[in-house]
Formats: C-alpha cells, sequence, structure tokens
C-alpha cells in the first residue's frame, strides 16, 4: 500500500482506531477495519499514534507500499481513550478547541479534556 499525498488527518478515525485496538486480544499484530476508511488511511493513522505515543505498532512496510499495523494501546493511550470515551465529552471537547484554536489536534484535545471536564463538572 503507498500512501496518497492527499490522506489527512481525522480525528474521528483516531478515536474509531484507539476504540478497536482496545477491544481486541493482545495477540500481535490488530487488523483494523473502520468503515468508511480505506485500508491506507487506517495504516496512516495507525502510524500516527505510534508516533503519537498512543499506541504500539509495527512498520509492516515492504516493497509493495506502507503498511502499519497496531499492537497494543500505550498507557497514554489508556489514559487518553478513557477520558474521550463519553461522547458528549469528545464533542464538547472538539468544539471548545476548535472555538479557541480554529484548529483540531490531538495535543489541543489533550491539553483541554481538564478543562473541558472541569467545566461540565462545574468546578
Amino acid at each position: 500500500m503507498i500512501y496518497d499525498n492527499n490522506v489527512q488527518r481525522n480525528t474521528e478515525l483516531i478515536r474509531a482506531i484507539l476504540f478497536k485496538i482496545e477491544a481486541s486480544p493482545l495477540d500481535g499484530l490488530i487488523d483494523i477495519e473502520v468503515p468508511g476508511s480505506t485500508d491506507e488511511e487506517v495504516s496512516y493513522h495507525v502510524m500516527l499514534l505510534h508516533k503519537a505515543g498512543l499506541i504500539e505498532a509495527t512498520d509492516c512496510s515492504s516493497l509493495q507500499g506502507h503498511s502499519w499495523k497496531a499492537t497494543s494501546l500505550t498507557w497514554e493511550g489508556h489514559e487518553f481513550i478513557d477520558a474521550i470515551r463519553s461522547d458528549t465529552v469528545w464533542n464538547k471537547t472538539k468544539e471548545f478547541v476548535v472555538a479557541k484554536t480554529g484548529t483540531l489536534t490531538i495535543e489541543a484535545i489533550k491539553a483541554a479534556l481538564p478543562i473541558v471536564l472541569k467545566m461540565m463538572l462545574g468546578v
């Protein structure tokens, strides 16, 4: 698989991949399928999540192209997925980040989560 230069980072796909990894047995490479996403998009996002330190993954690339396979969540990945598990928290955090920064990054989401949770708790 060769990555198309037009693959864009997709936070919804990132979240879906994290949930798929969490639900998978820990017995090697995890084949991840996300409806509406190509294998190329999933592989690219697995690579991004690995480089961000949220998952462990293996580069299975060959002469035929790039291919990344997840193996597990990291401690930070578990912490992140627990924080974004609720659809309400996830959506409010994304809205908060976009309203404040005009863009949506994983680092901004991680930074905003405690603020949004405190606002939701009225603390």
